[in-house]
Formats: C-alpha cells, structure tokens, sequence
C-alpha cells in the first residue's frame, strides 16, 4: 500500500480496528512491527503515549469500533467534529479485570519489542564479526547504525530502563558485549557525556572483544585454570582488537577505548598496567561494566554470582580499581538490586527483580510469586507505586523454596536490553 491509500488521523481519534503505519524508528516505540491492526485499547494508549500528535492509517485495511468520520482534517478546516459515543460504565470487578488485561498487554507488548529489538542488535553484532576482516569499513558502518539505534532510545525524552530478557535472547558472544554496551550507554548517561562521547562509548563498548575473534576458541573465556602461556595469550586479544579496529577506521577515541578496556586504576590491569588518569573516562566505564557482566555471566556458569553480589564484590572487593565518580555513578544507577536478583518482599513472598530505572533504583519492577495466577499471567509490579511494599533482602536462587523457584525460573545467563518508560496506573488490588 501506498500513501497515497493512507490518510492521516489525530492519535486522540484511534479506534480499535484501525490499521496504522508508526513512521519512527525501531528502537522509538515498543511494537515488533511499525504497520498494524490495533487490536486494543492498551495499543492505543502506547500510541498515544508516543508524543505523536497524528498518524497514518488505511481507511481499506481498517474496521474501526466506533469509526472516527471519514475525514479526518475536520478540526482543522474549522469544523467541528461529532462528539465521541459516550463509555458504558463498568462495575469495580470489570473494571479491575479489564485494567489487568490492560496491563499485561502492555507489559508483554513491551517485552516482546525488547526482546525482538535485542534479536535485531544480535544479528547485526554477528554480521560485523563476518565482515571485520573482508569488509572492516562496511563492519564500522554497521556499528555506527546500531549503536545510533540504541542512543535513539537512550537518549530519548523518556528515561530508559534495564530490563531482563529471557535466557533464549541471545548466544553467548553477542549477549556479553551487548550486555556491556547497554550497561555503560546508561552508565555514560548518568555521567551527562555529550552525545559524540556516547557514540564512540557505544562503539567501543560493542567491539571491545572484537580481538577475541582472532583466538582459539577454548582461550576466548578468560578461566582461573589458564597456563601462564594461556593467559598471556588470552590477554592478546587486547593488541589484536585494536589492530582490527584500525582496519575499521574507528577513531582515535574508540580505539583508545578498546585499547585500555582491562587497565584498571590501581594499575593492575593490562597490557600497559597504567593507572589513574592514564586510563580514558570511556575505558572506565566499559572496565567496570565488562567486570560486572564477567561476574555475572562468566565462562563457566558455575562461577556466576547474583547480580546483587556482583553489585557487592565490585564495591568492596574491587573499588580500588575503578575510576571513583564511575563506580559512585554506577552504584547509583544499578541501585541495591539490578535486574536478575532474586529478593525477599517486606511481606514474605518472594520475587524477581525484572527492570530497573536509574531514577528509581531501590524500587525497582519485580514479577511476585503468587501460586494463584498463573506464571504467564503475573503482573510486573513497580515497587515505586506500592507505598507500602519494599525488599527486605536479596537471596541466592537455591535459598527459594522450589514452587517460588519453578514459578520466578533465575535466569542463568542474564541477558539486558533497553525498554521505554511507558507506565500504566498500578494499584495494590492488581499486585
């Protein structure tokens, strides 16, 4: 279809029924697709949470509820339009039932756009591992367009939350560096870098293993268990990642990025052992997120710590070796439990720990064990709005009882992505 057979509408004026064209970018609203059948009232009420003032639609694939009049340029030829058919009104339990439906809607329409945009992210990751070599230029190209989508959303007017994908979201490779660029893209957010700052973080933080490529492939997870020739080898990858990023053309900024991403401040890094100021501000943050990832998702599953003791290990085991107001910062933005801890409410039931923003780090979003709803139907709560609901304290999955375990399935690999704030009125009678 053309646009020709497509008209403009005021977002006010969406029916269900209606077969709309988003003219954004992927990472600017949370659909899987940009041209679909609204199928409910939640999906108009995204829409409109867009900051779109119209959209297109086509009057031949549509079969609105309640139709708006078929001109749609009424009000802005002076006219006036007809009146909306007033609502039916609804008893307190409809009402409830049709606000949780709503919800859930929302919540896995967000989710699924999370998840398909983190897929998108993946393939484009894997496709400049297959070009460095032949193409490098095309491959820093690539990157750029990527890197550019995510900025889209992170610095977007709407803040930007870390939310916990499902262990199915991506291969081993792709999820760490993706991990550690959505990490230190936050991160560098609320350090206030300018813009060109955020896109060379952005690149270096998504090819700072590119180098990995060149090792075999039993060396490319670092392991306690290394010769000193194995490990002299595995710490390569370092010189060969920024030989390859030179192919690319990536600039000075970038490269020094990939060259300093495992110096730490208390010179105990390497290759150079450099120290303190040496260290660029970009490599600090990548250092301290590709840290935190590595403790989190290590080579070995076995070795994997919660996020909340990854959190604690790098506060107080490694402080020394990251750069102050990055760690301060970082504290901040991951709050007292990131996305993946498992945690124990002030009321006894046990959860999941599934987003988190920035803003709001001790309250963060969890999924509530209750046996009486079923897995696929659980609310995601915002502790934010529960005035009387808090953690009382993190714990290991293994410290679950099992039908809190089977029911909150701790993920083993934890995977992030970005997800907008879009937020829908929560009450305690929902939760």
């Amino acid at each position: 279809m053309t646009d020709t057979q497509t008209q403009f509408i005021e977002v006010t004026r969406l029916r269900i029924g209606m077969f709309v064209y988003l003219d954004m970018g992927w990472m600017d609203h949370p659909f899987p697709v940009n041209n679909f059948l609204i199928r409910s009232q939640e999906q108009i009420n995204i829409i409109r949470s867009l900051g779109l003032e119209r959209v297109r639609y086509s009057p031949e694939k549509s079969n609105p509820e309640n139709p708006a009049p078929a001109n749609t340029t009424l009000a802005a030829a002076g006219q006036s339009a007809s009146p909306l058919p007033a609502a039916r009104s609804e008893s307190p339990k409809a009402e409830e039932a049709r606000l949780r439906r709503e919800m859930l809607a929302s919540q896995h329409t967000s989710l699924l756009a999370c998840e398909r945009q983190f897929g998108l992210a993946t393939q484009t990751f894997k496709q400049v591992t297959e070009f460095v070599h032949s193409q490098p230029v095309f491959a820093k190209e690539q990157t750029q367009v990527l890197i550019q989508g995510f900025l889209a959303g992170v610095l977007g007017e709407e803040e930007a939350a870390i939310r916990l994908l499902s262990e199915k979201a991506g291969e081993k490779t792709s999820l760490h560096s993706i991990n550690v660029t959505v990490v230190s893209l936050l991160l560098g957010k609320a350090l206030q870098l300018s813009k060109p700052q955020m896109l060379d973080l952005g690149m270096g933080a998504l090819l700072h293993d590119i180098g990995k490529m060149e090792l075999p492939d039993r060396l490319r997870w670092q392991d306690e268990q290394y010769s000193h020739a194995e490990k002299q080898l595995y710490q390569n990858h370092v010189l060969y990642g920024l030989n390859m990023g030179r192919k690319m053309e990536l600039n000075p900024s970038t490269l020094l990025l990939i060259a300093q991403h495992h110096e730490l401040a208390d010179g105990s890094g390497y290759p150079s052992a450099i120290k303190g100021e040496k260290i660029s501000p970009l490599s600090s943050i990548v250092a301290l997120a590709n840290r935190y990832d590595n403790l989190c998702n290590p080579g070995n599953p076995a070795m994997a710590v919660t996020p909340h003791e990854a959190l604690s290990q790098v506060f107080t085991q490694f402080k020394a070796q990251f750069n102050t107001p990055t760690m301060t910062a970082f504290i901040r933005m991951m709050g007292v439990y990131p996305p993946g801890s498992v945690v124990q409410l002030t009321d006894e039931r046990y959860a999941l720990v599934v987003a988190m923003n920035s803003a709001r780090p001790i309250k963060p979003k969890v999924v509530i064990h209750n046996p009486e709803i079923a897995r696929e139907d659980a609310l995601v709560i915002n502790l934010e709005q529960e005035a009387n609901l808090g953690i009382r304290r993190s714990l290991k999955p293994l410290q679950l009882p099992k039908a809190a375990y089977d029911y909150l399935s701790p993920r083993k690999r934890l995977c992030y992505f970005f997800e907008r704030g879009i937020e829908l009125p929560v009450s305690g009678a929902v939760s």
